[in-house]
C-alpha cells in the first residue's frame, strides 16, 4: 500500500521533469530573442526546414567584425551605465548563440545586480542562469555572490534559491563558503526555512557522493537547517536526519544546535528525549545552557503546557545555583502571553515567589525571574495586570523582590503616572529594599516634565532618607526643572531644605540662580530675602549676584535699593582681596546707570573712582544721556539752596562728563557769585545742554 503513492509520485516528477524541459526554458530564456520586443505581425507558424535554415543564415551573418563591433557597444554602455545599450548588444549577441568575452560577460552581469531595481535584477538572473547553462566557464564565482547579495538587499528569496538549484543542476559548483551563510540570512529575513533545508539537503549529498570538500556545509547551515525542521516543518524525523548528516560530515553540534532539538521535543512531549539532550550537552562540554532552556520553555508554551515550562524555569535556576536565568526576552513574553491568555495571573504570582526563593542575594536585579516576567507584561502593554500580579504576590504572602518592582516603576514613569510611581516608591522602602540613584534620577526627571513637583520633591526627600549618596544628578534635575517652570519660590524651599546636607554641592550660582528668577518675575522682595538668606548662610555674593538686583531694581525704578547695594558692595570692594569680588565693566555700568537715573551723584562719583583704581573702561556718553532723560527740569537754584553737598556732587559728574572736550555752539556761561573760571560739557545742538559755571545752572541751548 506504501509503494503505490511512492511510485506515482516518481511517476509525476518524471513527468514534470520532461515536460519543464520544454516549457520552462522559454519563458526563462525568451527575453533573449529580440522578436520579443518588436511590434511584429502574427505569421504562420514557421515549419522546422525554415527554423534551420533561419538559425543558419543568422550564424553566418555574425562575422567576427560584428561580433567586436558588438563586444564595443556592449562595453562602452557598461562604462556609461547605459543598462539598456548594455542589455540590447547582449541579447543580439545571444541571438547568435554567441556569448561576449569572459570579462565583458561578468561585467555585465555586476552592473546589473548593482543597479537592484526589480527589472535589472531579472535581467541579471535569467542571463546568468543562462550562461551556467549554456557556457558556465564564462562565469566568475564572484558574480554570482554579487547577485546574491543584490538579491538579499531586496528581499527576493525566490530568484535566490532558483539560482542555487540551477547551480546544482548544471554542476556549477561554487563552494559553500562563498553564499552558503547568504542564502541563510535570506532564509531567515524571509523565512523560507523549508526551501533552505532542500537546499542543504542537496549540498551536504554533493559533498558527500562527490567526495566535495568545498561544497561542505558549516555549522550555521546546520544549525539554519535544524531551525527549519523544528520552528517551520515540527518534524522530528527531518532533525533527526539532519543531526546524522551532521554527524557523516564531522559537524560537531553547539547550544544552538540542542536548542532547535530542545524546542522541538517539547512541542512534541518527548520528555525522555530531553532528557537525553542534556546528558549530550554535559558530554559535549557545553555548560551555557540559557539559549537550551528557553526553546524549550516557548516549546511547552506553545502547547499550552505551562506546567511543564513552570517546572522548566524553576529547573534552569536550579542548575544555576539560583544566580540567575538566562532566559530571553522574547521567551518571557512567550511565557506571560501564554499564562494570560489561560487567565493564570494567579500562577504567575506563584511563579515568581517560587523563584525568588531560589534566588540568591548575588542574582542581579535585571537578571530575576521576576524582572523577566514583569518585564515582559509590561513590554507586552499590560501594565495594569503586572500590577494584578505584583498584588497576587502580596496577596499569597510572598515577598517581593525589588526586580518585581523596576519594570512596574519604569513603565509609570514613561506614561507619566508620576504619583503612582512616587506611591510604589515608598511601598518598596517600607519594605525595606531602597533604588539606586539612577532609578531615583528617571523618576524625578518624569515628574518635573510632568509639573508634578509634589511627587519631585517627595521623591528627593525620599532619596536622601535611603541614603543614597549620589544626589547630584537629581538635585540639578530639580533645580533646572523649576528654573525652566518659573517657579523661584520652590527653588527658594528646595535650596533651603537641602543647603546644610554635605552629599550635595550648593555654591553661589545656585542662589543667584533663584534671585535672578525672582527679579525677572518683578518678586523683588522674594529676591531681597533670599540675598538675606545666602549672606547669612555664609556664600559670598558676586557680580552676577549684584546685576541680578540691579536690573530688578531699575525695572521697578528703585533706585534707592541700587544705592543701599552700592553701600555694601564699595566695602567689599575695597577688601576685593577677601571677597574675590570682581569689578568689572558690567557691574560698574550697571551701578553708574541706575544712580544716575536716580539722582545719586555722590554715589555715582564714588563708583568712578573706584572705577579709576581699577581701570575699568567707561563710556560717558551713555550716563550723559541717562542725566538729560531723567534730570533735564531739575531746578538748579532750589537744589544750591537745600543741599550744597549733592551740588558738589553735581558739579564733580558735571566736570568728569565734560572731559569729553567738546563745547557747544550756543554754550551758556555765567559767573555767579564768587566768580570763577568757566567750564562747560556738550551736548547736541537740538537737546538740553547743562552748563555749570562756578556754581550751577542749567539753561536751554537751541540750535
Amino acid at each position: 500500500m506504501r509503494r503505490v503513492p511512492l511510485l506515482l509520485r516518481l511517476q509525476l516528477h518524471r513527468h514534470c521533469r520532461s515536460s519543464s524541459s520544454s516549457t520552462e526554458t522559454l519563458p526563462l530564456y525568451s527575453f533573449l530573442q529580440p522578436s520579443i520586443f518588436g511590434n511584429r505581425k502574427q505569421q504562420s507558424n514557421p515549419t522546422s526546414g525554415d527554423l534551420r535554415s533561419a538559425r543558419q543564415q543568422r550564424l553566418k551573418a555574425l562575422s567576427s567584425e560584428l561580433k567586436s563591433t558588438l563586444e564595443t557597444t556592449l562595453h562602452k554602455a557598461i562604462l556609461t551605465g547605459d543598462t539598456d545599450a548594455a542589455w540590447k548588444s547582449f541579447k543580439t549577441l545571444t541571438s547568435y548563440s554567441d556569448f561576449p568575452s569572459k570579462s565583458l560577460t561578468n561585467a555585465l552581469i555586476t552592473h546589473l545586480s548593482s543597479l537592484t531595481d526589480t527589472h535589472n535584477l531579472k535581467r541579471a538572473f535569467a542571463s546568468t542562469v543562462y550562461l551556467i547553462e549554456k557556457h558556465p566557464d564564462l562565469v566568475d564565482f564572484g558574480s554570482v555572490i554579487t547577485l546574491l547579495t543584490s538579491m538579499k538587499s531586496v528581499d527576493a528569496p525566490v530568484p535566490a534559491f532558483a539560482l542555487i538549484k540551477s547551480m546544482f543542476k548544471n554542476r556549477f559548483f561554487v563552494p559553500y563558503g562563498l553564499w552558503g551563510n547568504l542564502l541563510v540570512e535570506i532564509s531567515r529575513k524571509s523565512g523560507h526555512f523549508v526551501s533552505f533545508l532542500r537546499v542543504f539537503e542537496e549540498v551536504c549529498r554533493i559533498a558527500l557522493d562527490e567526495k566535495l570538500e568545498c561544497m561542505k556545509p558549516d555549522l550555521i547551515a546546520c544549525n539554519a537547517a535544524l531551525e527549519g525542521c523544528s520552528r517551520y516543518l515540527e518534524s522530528v524525523t527531518d532533525a533527526d536526519k539532519v543531526v546524522e548528516t551532521m554527524s557523516l560530515l564531522g559537524i560537531r553540534p553547539d547550544e544552538s544546535s540542542f536548542a532547535s532539538l530542545g524546542y522541538l521535543y517539547a512541542l512534541k512531549g518527548l520528555e525522555e528525549k530531553i532528557s537525553e539532550l542534556e546528558n549530550l550537552m554535559v558530554g559535549f562540554g557545553l555548560t551555557d545552557k540559557g539559549v537550551f532552556y528557553s526553546n524549550l520553555i516557548s516549546g511547552h508554551v506553545k502547547v499550552g503546557n505551562l506546567i511543564s515550562a513552570t517546572v522548566t524555569i524553576l529547573h534552569c535556576l536550579k542548575e544555576g545555583n539560583g544566580v540567575g536565568a538566562s532566559i530571553g526576552e522574547e521567551t518571557y513574553s512567550e511565557v506571560v502571553e501564554g499564562f494570560l491568555k489561560n487567565g493564570s495571573i494567579e500562577e504567575l504570582s506563584s511563579l515568581i515567589i517560587e523563584s525568588q526563593k531560589l534566588e540568591t542575594a548575588a542574582t542581579a536585579t535585571d537578571r530575576s525571574i521576576g524582572y523577566g516576567l514583569i518585564n515582559a507584561c509590561v513590554t507586552l502593554g499590560q501594565l495594569d495586570k503586572a500590577h494584578s500580579i505584583l498584588d497576587g504576590i502580596i496577596i499569597l504572602g510572598g515577598s517581593v523582590g525589588l526586580g518585581v518592582y523596576v519594570p512596574i516603576l519604569k513603565a509609570y514613569s514613561k506614561e507619566h503616572r508620576t504619583a503612582e510611581a512616587t506611591q510604589l516608591v515608598m511601598d518598596i522602602t517600607n519594605s525595606g529594599l531602597h533604588l539606586d540613584s539612577g532609578s531615583y534620577d528617571i523618576l524625578i526627571e518624569a515628574s518635573m516634565s510632568s509639573q508634578d513637583f509634589q511627587s519631585a520633591f517627595a521623591l528627593f526627600r525620599n532619596m536622601r532618607d535611603a541614603r543614597v549618596q549620589d544626589l547630584k544628578g537629581s538635585y540639578l534635575t530639580m533645580m533646572t526643572g523649576l528654573m525652566e517652570n518659573q517657579r523661584p519660590e520652590l527653588m527658594a524651599a528646595f535650596l533651603d531644605e537641602v543647603v546644610e546636607d554635605p552629599r550635595i554641592e550648593v555654591g553661589t550660582h545656585d542662589w543667584n540662580s533663584i534671585i535672578h528668577a525672582f527679579c525677572k518675575a518683578g518678586r523683588l522682595e522674594d529676591a531681597r530675602r533670599t540675598f538675606r538668606r545666602m549672606v547669612f548662610l555664609h556664600f559670598e555674593p558676586n557680580c552676577q549676584t549684584y546685576l541680578s538686583l540691579i536690573n530688578g531694581y531699575v525695572t521697578a525704578e528703585k533706585y534707592f535699593n541700587v544705592l543701599m547695594l552700592w553701600n555694601e558692595v564699595k566695602r567689599q570692594v575695597s577688601a576685593e582681596a577677601c571677597t574675590g569680588i570682581k569689578f568689572d565693566h558690567n557691574l560698574v555700568d550697571a551701578f553708574l546707570y541706575a544712580m544716575v537715573k536716580g539722582g545719586f551723584f555722590d554715589a555715582v562719583m564714588q563708583v568712578v573712582e573706584k572705577a579709576q583704581e581699577t581701570k575699568v573702561f567707561v563710556d560717558k556718553w551713555r550716563y550723559k544721556q541717562a542725566f538729560m532723560e531723567t534730570h533735564k527740569k531739575l531746578k538748579v537754584n532750589k537744589l544750591r539752596k537745600r543741599n550744597v553737598r549733592k551740588m558738589e556732587a553735581l558739579v564733580a559728574f558735571k566736570n568728569w562728563v565734560a572731559a569729553l572736550g567738546v563745547v557747544t555752539r550756543n554754550q551758556a556761561g555765567q559767573v555767579l557769585a564768587g566768580g570763577g573760571e568757566a567750564t562747560s560739557c556738550s551736548i547736541p545742538l537740538e537737546a538740553e545742554a547743562l552748563t555749570i559755571t562756578g556754581g550751577v545752572m542749567l539753561a536751554r541751548a537751541q540750535g
